[in-house]
């Protein structure tokens, strides 16, 4: 949908943030109108048409509007401005700059640029005038802090265009004109820095989407050794009340070694935006040693605001990842939390009068969810670069019920399921995540295990799965001596809980507060993983099931010790000679048969 509607309305009636219009025109679905009200323009969405009625939810407090009200139907989408100045910038869900907002409060009505038109970019040309070009192809790229931002051919022309002229290298404005494109039919297209692209479309100018296969870091242990995730993958975390989502969100966009960050906060409480708004601006990127906040975006809808915005962030944020994807680019898109988008789409299909699905969320949530999952993934464009959009979101149940719709839907689209356990988080186990209630079901993929071998060592996905055998076998044991007790089993039993505490102590625990343990590269994942299933695998000699813990007790203070000491350095080796010498020490005997 494109153009401008002549398309005029009245409202006939009001629910809530559910307007009914009686329109005079052709209205088509998700279309964008205005309403007059008092002075302000208050955008909304259609959402429904029925004859010459539409139904739209409006994206600000509809309280005033009456019977009678004048609306204008703009003839297109909800679209967003894409260019370069997006980075570093705090976005609402319709992609106002707050930080050019004034006051305390988000005005009603108030709409301002979400590019800063007086910035100008030094543009250098990729191509020469006569090249043959399509949507999607670099044009030339400006510096937007330490990344080429690339100006491509706009998404929306179709077929084969011609660079009728190129502005030379120099310094622009994201609205100067920078070439003019002709196509077959001698029409031309003027092209500035800035195209605008609506949210709800999947930008898909690429050849291919692969499967995904290279490793994706995070720098969290209990991720990317147990349930790793690939660059372009999709995975989700959900659990209950203060079991740590926000701060394990909080900890992947620190530390994940992607090139860049866009974070979603939908419909959350006002006070964690704040706390990132005050804590990202502060942080080191461990990466370019520059402020993290350079090479992220932050799209802020918080629970207090209207709820069809929080719809609008969600894709507002994926559509800004899949533009930076365009240029071969690493992004990494965090949403927290996907559970209150669920909630505005119960809200406004229960307002449609919809047949409701389970707990009253609309029939096709599912389908909603797996169509918004599957815009993440790992790209091949034209010209032979590689792309990704990796998306984790959190879900949070209500009751920490893991059956219910939306985490029940959520599974389905996301191929990494990170649990937060209510147990592991009061015992002060965190990250929280459960290590067998967990998966990554891209360890099923052949591409992913070799590039895993490839990369990290031959066998890798097979000792994981060793690793999360033992910490099966470990929890069985806990629960055969918590109900026969500890003098009522064999010692092995005892052996074998303690070898999954091992496990989970020096690997799976992590302290997101320590400048060493907070982000573990995966060279050093390899080998303390190495060291734990050397331990794991041998055979020690107890005489009492009492020496078990107080033996191990001593392996994991070691090992824990090892976590808070720069890889390899002298205090690193000295904790890493000890544990070598107290397990051999206790190493059972070699049976001579």
């Amino acid at each position: 949908m494109s153009g401008v509607s002549s398309t005029q309305g009245k409202i006939t009636g009001v629910l809530s943030n559910l307007v009914s219009i009686e329109a005079n025109g052709p209205v088509g679905q998700n279309e964008i109108c205005y309403i007059e009200h008092d002075r302000v323009r208050l955008m909304a969405e259609v959402i429904r048409v029925s004859g010459n009625t539409a139904q739209a939810q409006v994206f600000e407090s509809t309280r005033g509007i009456k019977s009678g009200d004048r609306v204008s139907f703009t003839g297109h989408m909800l679209e967003i401005s894409l260019g370069p100045g997006i980075l570093s910038r705090k976005y609402d869900g319709l992609q106002n700059d707050l930080d050019k907002l004034t006051g305390l409060f988000l005005e009603r009505g108030q709409q301002v640029d979400p590019l800063d038109t007086e910035v100008l970019f030094d543009f250098s040309p990729l191509v020469a005038a006569g090249a043959q070009v399509e949507a999607g192809d670099w044009l030339g790229q400006v510096n937007e802090g330490w990344i080429k931002h690339k100006i491509m051919v706009p998404f929306a022309l179709e077929g084969v265009h011609t660079v009728k002229s190129l502005v030379s290298a120099g310094k622009y404005r994201v609205d100067d004109e920078i070439a003019e494109l002709t196509n077959s039919s001698g029409e031309t297209v003027k092209v500035t820095m800035r195209q605008k692209w609506p949210v709800k479309r999947a930008i898909t100018n690429y050849t291919e989407k692969m499967r995904p296969f290279k490793l994706l870091e995070t720098g969290i242990r209990a991720v990317d050794t147990l349930n790793p995730m690939p660059e372009g993958g999709s995975g989700f975390i959900p659990g209950p009340f203060g079991c740590g989502k926000t701060v394990l969100q909080h900890a992947m966009s620190k530390n994940a070694n992607a090139d860049l960050i866009i974070i979603t906060a939908c419909g959350e409480r006002a006070n964690e935006v704040v706390e990132i708004f005050k804590e990202f601006p502060e942080l080191e990127d461990p990466r370019t040693g520059r402020k993290l906040m350079e090479r992220t975006t932050i799209v802020c809808n918080t629970s207090n605001m209207p709820v069809a915005a929080r719809e609008a962030s969600v894709y507002t944020g994926m559509t800004i990842a899949e533009y930076y994807r365009a240029m071969g680019l690493k992004v990494l898109l965090l949403a927290d939390s996907t559970s209150r988008w669920a909630q505005a789409l119960r809200e406004m299909s229960n307002r449609l009068e919809e047949l409701p699905g389970p707990d009253a969320f609309p029939m096709d949530l599912s389908a909603v969810i797996s169509a918004f999952y599957a815009r993440a993934g790992f790209i091949r464009l034209k010209d032979g670069n590689t792309g990704s959009v990796t998306f984790i979101g959190t879900v949070s149940p209500a009751g920490g019920n893991m059956n219910e719709p939306v985490t029940e839907s959520t599974r389905k689209a996301a191929r990494c399921y990170y649990a937060l356990a209510q147990k592991r988080a009061d015992s002060k186990r965190y990250p929280a995540i459960d290590p067998l209630d967990s998966y990554s079901k891209y360890l099923d993929y052949p591409e992913f295990r070799e590039q895993l071998a490839a990369d990290l060592q031959p066998g890798w996905a097979e000792l994981v799965e060793r690793m999360r055998d033992y910490l099966r076998r470990s929890v069985e044991a806990a629960d055969q001596i918590s109900i026969l007790g500890d003098d009522s089993v064999p010692v092995s039993y005892h052996v074998t809980l303690w070898k999954g505490e091992l496990l989970d102590f020096a690997i799976l625990q992590q302290d997101a507060f320590d400048p060493i343990d907070q982000n573990t590269p995966m060279e050093r994942q390899k080998y303390m993983l190495g060291l734990v299933a050397e331990i794991c695998t041998q055979d020690f000699d107890f005489a009492h099931f009492e020496d078990v813990g107080v033996f191990f007790k001593k392996l994991i203070n070691l090992m824990k010790q090892m976590n808070y000491s720069p890889f390899k350095n002298a205090d690193f080796t000295k904790y890493e000679a000890e544990l070598k010498s107290l397990a051999a020490g206790k190493k059972a005997a070699a049976v001579v048969s």
